[in-house]
């Protein structure tokens, strides 16, 4: 909250993306127990627990509550459903006239079990750790919703937009409206940050990426501060590279997360002179540990721990990553003082 709010700390807070996940013995344990992907979000009592394990064995510095990006097509009311080993399967929203069939409005008494899951979460949590909350940045879920799967660069979503740019608006549109009320709703429940995961952004040319990312996500911003000002947001635009100041700026999000593969002086002129940096490890590091891996967390410190840092990886820990080496970065992470 504080590297948020502008305030540089001696020793970077650090947390991971998808840090309740399957690289964790007690996370699969429970995920056997749950049954399918949507029980295990949907049932508080072990989303609560899967948030939580992390924190028991790293001490990190936030818990991000375990969900997944695509409950709000879920509370719209289309099938979504996870097959395993084959990912996210929607029914999808391919033509103009099936967009027609969307719905405006969520069901928010879906995604109860969420909001519940994050008070069992903040009741449990050390007050000096934070508690993130997340959707999915509009463009990311639509491509989704219109392919019905993903795919290797969601060409079906980024023709719909070309061809039919009413329609995919329309899309859009039902999504910034509803996930304001699904991060309201989130705050409300107890998040003290909240994330906007655009994880497909970076396959957006300028243009497009202005239309699609940067002005949902601003509007997204705009909505939930309207409601509550001091609201703290991180936005992660995966791959948008030189994008990244115009997304900063635009957007007014306090933190922007950032992937391994950016240019850090680039990063620091034209990004952390705006908000607070958040990232940007490169998994396989993690994955490959020993000197390597001290070698690449050394990096992220030396490029971005003057200025306001959050560590993070530069996206989510692989599920072949070894607990020791968790260890080893949080370690060497907290050995820095700045």
């Amino acid at each position: 909250m504080e590297v948020l709010s502008g305030r540089r700390q001696k020793v970077p807070p650090i947390w991971m993306m998808r840090q309740a996940g399957r690289y964790l013995p007690e996370y699969r344990e429970l995920r056997a127990k749950a049954g399918g992907f949507l029980e295990l979000c949907f049932t508080p009592e072990y989303a609560a627990e899967v948030t939580l394990q992390p924190i028991r064995r790293f001490s990190f510095d936030a818990a991000v509550i375990f969900s997944d990006i695509l409950v709000i097509p879920y509370a719209l009311s289309r099938a979504v459903r996870f097959e395993a080993g084959e990912g996210p399967r929607l029914d999808p929203l391919d033509t103009p006239d099936k967009v027609g069939t969307l719905s405006s409005k969520a069901d928010f008494n879906k995604l109860e079990p969420v909001f519940e899951a994050l008070r069992r979460v903040r009741r449990e949590l050390d007050p000096k750790i934070a508690l993130i909350g997340f959707c999915g940045a509009p463009w990311t879920v639509a491509t989704y919703m219109v392919a019905g799967q993903g795919t290797a660069d969601q060409a079906p979503a980024r023709l719909m937009a070309y061809r039919h740019p009413q329609a995919f608006a329309a899309i859009i549109d039902v999504l910034v409206e509803n996930s304001i009320q699904y991060l309201l709703g989130q705050l409300k429940a107890g998040a003290d940050v909240l994330q906007i995961f655009d994880t497909w952004a970076g396959i957006l040319p300028p243009r497009e990426f202005a239309r699609w990312s940067i002005e949902p996500t601003r509007r997204i911003v705009e909505g939930v501060r309207a409601r509550v000002p001091e609201a703290k947001i991180i936005g992660f635009p995966r791959g948008a590279g030189t994008m990244l100041p115009g997304y900063a700026a635009v957007t007014g999000v306090d933190g922007v997360s950032v992937d391994w593969a950016q240019d850090p002086v680039f990063i620091r002129d034209h990004v952390q002179s705006r908000a607070a940096i958040q990232g940007n490890l490169d998994p396989l590091a993690l994955i490959a540990g020993g000197a390597a891996l001290d070698a690449a967390v050394d990096d992220v410190l030396a490029n971005y721990a003057r200025g306001p840092l959050i560590f993070n990886l530069g996206h989510g820990i692989e599920k072949e990553t070894p607990i020791a080496h968790v260890e080893q970065m949080v370690q060497r992470v907290r050995a820095y003082r700045g």
